[in-house]
């Protein structure tokens, strides 16, 4: 009989010592048994005969992780404190049936043949500056291409691309949120046809059957997506570009809570492959620690005009009139909003009482269409109240705009234009995503509403009018980003502006003063902003917030307790802060935190690996602090 530890694939559990009379190959994927359930696991390493009894392994499959993607697996649940099953499970394993022989990690030499064969639609002419920042980007093992909107960062990319296909090495591009696929993907099946496969959650079951068997047989050569698409068993791995790596999308906000730029950077190094970074607002981070080649300007001749009004969230009678101008010149706008539904909460006029969810401390969104309220946090959903719960007043009054209740205040005052909402409540597949973007660049729709997806880089032919509304309650959130995350979005949205014509961007804020100065030179801001986080926060100094969530709060509440005493023994670590989380009820879960700070991320995984409780939920490098 033979013993093994297996990891258990999407399981907390530490590895657990089974059996089998076979001779296993360590890290290939087997069937086992825990307590009636069937589950996958991963051969993980042979031990000797344990002085308990074990389960027999159930069956093996013909699947099996890499060399490469055994090491990623233990850096990530070394790096973010989760277990090696939860590590394994973000990854797709290879498989003994692929065509390809070997695997990127043993044979180097080329399997694949070079992608000469590969019939390419027309030649990618670069001019000079794109020329010379292509010829800064192969320099470098890991570099950022800090390239203004409209300034052919993607052109650079598929040079990039082009130049390893011929080797016949495969690339890896990486995109925020699937929001972005549609207009790439087409650009990218025009120069590399067949060669080109995306992949994303949106995909149906065949097609995503379709585009394994073209990354397993060796056919793709392009593999594109958001960050799942970097834990696909790729064979010779060549590239990784991270478009937008500014954008909060690459962190996963449950376990283990990754950040796919970070991993696509230590994936360069552990494959020996080039990572590009790529953004028009790059994060401070990326600018700091990796050099970067400049590209400035667009190609676009038309000017933008920026023009501020103190006003709170709100359709202004400039903002509608400038709407009104706009629609009359058979031109197109975007409005854009940083909250989705109608309004974020619900108040009553005459005693104050906040309408908030049953299960999470935090208020309700009211989402007209459907007339209900929902939480878009636990997703509990009531129908709109038409008088007060405390005081029976019919005085309810909401407190903050939102897409829903922008398209409708548009279309009752213009009957005749045609007003669509782009945000996560609307859009809910590709095809809705596809069709939405054709209707408003072939004229059919006048005004796009929307939410972050509106600002993320789709090309809209004729807008000249952007309206961006509340960029003030962004910017004084309570987060270390705020002014940075803040400066991006009025750069990403206005970027969407102005690419045929001259354009105007209304601005409604009180703090023209910063807008103003940097919106037209984010350099200067990123030079700025290293002064003020120089010592405090990243990526001079690493963070990590330690989660406590439990039905129980007094449970919550002393679990934190316990660890925060003894995190207060530990070296080189910082406690910022600890109590109830700002929503502290979240699913009907009572959640605390501990905000710890060091100069070395090796420091705060030794203090937390010497004071974690069970409850304690770690989240390194965290981006989330409401």
């Amino acid at each position: 009989m033979n013993y093994y530890k297996i990891s258990l694939l999407s399981s907390p559990l530490e590895p657990l010592t089974y059996s089998s009379t076979q001779k296993l190959e360590i890290a290939c994927v087997v069937n086992v048994l825990l307590t009636k359930r069937e589950l996958h696991g991963v051969v993980f390493s042979e031990v000797k005969e344990p002085d308990f009894t074990t389960k027999e392994i159930l069956s093996k499959t013909d699947l099996y992780y890499s060399p490469k993607q055994i090491a990623l697996a233990k850096f990530i649940a070394t790096y973010y404190m989760c277990s090696l099953g939860d590590a394994f499970s973000l990854m797709l394993p290879f498989s003994s049936s692929d065509t390809l022989l070997g695997n990127s990690d043993t044979s180097m030499h080329s399997q694949v043949e070079p992608g000469n064969e590969i019939r390419l639609d027309n030649e990618i002419e670069l001019s000079t500056k794109q020329k010379k920042a292509l010829s800064f980007l192969k320099q470098h093992q890991t570099s950022l291409l800090f390239g203004d909107t409209g300034s052919g960062k993607t052109e650079v990319y598929m040079k990039l691309f082009e130049e390893k296909l011929q080797e016949g090495k495969r690339s890896v591009f990486l995109m925020p949120e699937i929001s972005l696929t549609p207009q790439m993907s087409l650009r990218l099946e025009k120069h590399f046809g067949e060669a080109v496969v995306m992949w994303h959650s949106k995909l149906t079951p065949l097609q995503k059957k379709k585009a394994m068997a073209k990354i397993r047989s060796g056919e793709a050569y392009i593999i594109a997506g958001p960050r799942s698409a970097l834990f696909l068993p790729i064979e010779n791995l060549g590239l990784i570009v991270v478009d937008e790596e500014h954008d909060d999308s690459y962190k996963s906000s449950s376990r283990p809570r990754y950040n796919a730029r970070d991993i696509a950077i230590y994936m360069g190094k552990l494959y020996d492959v080039p990572v590009v970074l790529g953004s028009a607002t790059p994060s401070l981070s990326s600018y700091v620690k990796f050099p970067h080649a400049r590209l400035k300007g667009g190609h676009f001749t038309s000017q933008k005009e920026f023009v501020y009004e103190k006003s709170t969230e709100s359709l202004s009678p400039l903002v509608m009139s400038a709407i009104d101008a706009t629609t009359k010149a058979k031109e197109q706008s975007i409005v854009f909003l940083p909250t989705r539904a109608n309004f974020k909460y619900l108040i009553c006029g005459d005693c104050g009482h906040t309408y908030e969810c049953s299960f999470c401390s935090i208020g309700m969104s009211i989402h007209q269409r459907t007339r209900s309220m929902k939480c878009h946090y636990c997703n509990f959903a009531q129908a709109i109240p038409q008088v007060c719960c405390e005081c029976g007043s019919a005085n309810l009054t909401s407190s903050r705009l939102g897409t829903a209740e922008a398209v409708k205040n548009i279309s009752e005052a213009f009957p005749d234009i045609k007003v669509e909402q782009f945000d996560r409540d609307v859009i809910t597949t590709q095809a809705k995503l596809k069709k939405a973007l054709k209707r408003f660049n072939d004229n059919e729709t006048d005004i796009l509403v929307g939410t972050q997806m509106l600002s993320k880089g789709h090309d809209y032919h004729g807008v000249t009018l952007a309206v961006v509304l509340g960029m003030d309650n962004m910017l004084n959130m309570s987060d270390y980003r705020a002014r940075e995350k803040a400066l991006s979005s009025l750069i990403q949205v206005a970027g969407r502006s102005g690419r045929a014509k001259n354009a105007k961007v209304l601005v409604q804020s009180f703090n023209e003063d910063f807008f103003s100065v940097y919106i037209d030179n984010y350099e200067s801001f990123l030079e700025e902003e290293k002064f003020f986080r120089e010592g405090l926060y990243p990526p001079f100094k690493k963070l990590c917030r330690v989660l406590f969530s439990h039905k129980n709060g007094l449970k919550a509440q002393e679990e934190m307790h316990k660890m925060h005493e003894h995190l207060l023994m530990m070296p080189n670590i910082e406690i910022v802060g600890f109590g109830k989380c700002a929503i502290e009820r979240v699913a009907n879960k009572y959640r605390f935190e501990i905000l710890l700070r060091s100069d070395k991320s090796t420091d705060l995984i030794k203090a937390i690996k010497a004071t974690k409780v069970p409850l304690a939920e770690i989240d390194m490098d965290p981006i989330e602090f409401g």
